[in-house]
């Protein structure tokens, strides 16, 4: 391992006053837990392998905040409810009998939601409309008259707005009272944080959108203060960490998007409101693989079992198989790269002094030493998502080892597209399954 001045992977670290056992995390991913009687158990089952391999944050993903709507995918879990999050409970004394530390993701879907882009939900719930921040750009629309999206938008009032900034501070303090230790917001993937931040999606005329002298992200940035005032509120001090994006992956035919120096000043300002931590990232103004960039899926398109349920969510075998080819196209734009959001974490770290998280294409012990303490250092924790799918129990690999450890992901992506039909997350190409179980058979993990 290389010879670093700064802090490295095992280091503590502290976030927002919560002292946090190493700098590494799991990043927020889909559980596909649901709200079903079993949903509990689903999420331990989940997260506590990696809480007990000593990864020192644990990131329970996009949990939608509203009883209706929001859903980007199927079986995402809903935190409205008060009783449904004080059985969670369960989920944050397995996480912390490990020693770890646990944030909820608070999330909602808007443009993205299911009844936009799932066939099948829309055949379900004909007469469900999404929240919108605006009406929707241009590009969303010329989609919808091809019949690959059903655009129903609900734009809401000022006083929506207000009501959904509220709502997530009070689902804040619903997860503070079942032992959560913090709060995320899902401020990235064409979530609803992201529309409001995003010049191609908010062109409201009130305090939520950008006056005609303010830079873009403004009103974004007067909801996230919104939401930071209701947490507070709600909540108290509990710490509280948003994704931050720029939108320098969007395809040509925008032209109205965050830039690089747009999400920086995004970033500096939340910093200013309270916020306890940033996850700079760089991403499209879509929902495309500039997320999880990698190779094309091959395996997860051409499985049997799954193709049922590719037609059910793009409306029927022929529409699946565009949907395919045009994920095949995406993933030559978006190849595999090491710490893709290096350099714009490097560019917030600078100018904040909150923590700042880094996490995409993060595979090799030495990127996280290299990313903590290296001459330039980008960040103050280092985060891993579909490589947790993969290895639940990474971190006892990663942590405390050499600079020569390696998570095993392959940035194949047959983990991820399942998940449109519902399916869990978990790692579905062999030869990755095989080396896992080899290296359990040699204690590895233990």
């Amino acid at each position: 391992m290389g010879s670093f001045e700064g802090p490295t992977l095992d280091d503590p670290v502290t976030v927002g006053g919560v002292s946090v056992p190493n700098r590494l995390y799991r990043a927020p991913l889909l559980e596909c837990a649901g709200n079903g009687p079993d949903a509990v158990e689903t999420l331990v089952a989940e997260l506590e392998p990696t809480a007990a391999s000593g990864v020192g944050l644990v990131f329970q993903g996009a949990s939608i905040v509203t009883a209706d709507g929001g859903c980007a995918a199927p079986n995402m879990t809903r935190v409205h409810d008060p009783e449904f999050v004080a059985d969670l409970s369960g989920v944050t004394d397995a996480v912390h009998d490990h020693g770890g530390k646990i944030f909820l993701q608070l999330a909602h879907g808007g443009l993205r939601s299911q009844a936009v882009w799932h066939a099948g939900f829309r055949e379900r719930t004909p007469d469900h409309s999404e929240l919108a921040v605006s009406r929707p750009p241009w590009q969303l629309r010329a989609l919808g008259r091809f019949g690959l999206l059903d655009l129903a938008p609900d734009v809401m009032t000022t006083d929506e707005v207000t009501d959904l900034a509220a709502q997530f501070g009070r689902v804040a303090g619903y997860a503070a009272d079942a032992g959560y230790d913090g709060i995320h917001l899902s401020g990235a993937n064409m979530g609803i944080v992201q529309q409001f931040l995003s010049p191609l999606y908010n062109r409201r005329d009130d305090a939520f959108g950008d006056g005609p002298d303010d830079p873009p992200g403004t009103g974004g940035v007067a909801f996230l203060e919104a939401v930071h005032d209701a947490v507070r509120d709600h909540a108290g001090s509990i710490p509280l960490v948003t994704k931050v994006p720029a939108e320098t992956a969007a395809p040509r035919v925008v032209r109205r998007h965050l830039t690089r120096e747009d999400a920086v000043r995004i970033a500096t300002r939340l910093a200013e409101v309270g916020y306890d931590g940033l996850v700079p990232v760089e991403v499209s103004t879509f929902w495309d693989t500039s997320v999880v960039r990698g190779a094309y899926p091959e395996r997860a398109w051409a499985a049997e079992d799954m193709q049922a349920g590719y037609a059910a969510a793009f409306g029927g075998p022929v529409r699946a198989r565009v949907v395919a080819a045009l994920n095949r196209l995406q993933s030559r734009r978006f190849p595999a790269e090491s710490a893709w959001n290096g350099p714009l974490c490097r560019a917030v770290r600078d100018r904040v002094d909150v923590p700042v998280f880094c996490e995409g294409g993060v595979r090799h012990r030495d990127t996280c030493d290299e990313l903590l303490g290296g001459d330039d250092s980008a960040c103050d924790l280092v985060g891993m998502g579909r490589p947790f799918y993969a290895e639940p129990r990474l971190g006892a690999r990663l942590l405390s080892s050499g600079g020569d450890a390696r998570a095993l992901c392959e940035s194949c992506n047959n983990c991820t597209v399942p998940q449109v039909t519902g399916a869990p997350g978990t790692c579905r190409t062999p030869s990755v399954v095989r080396e896992r179980s080899a290296l359990d058979r040699d204690g590895r993990y233990d």
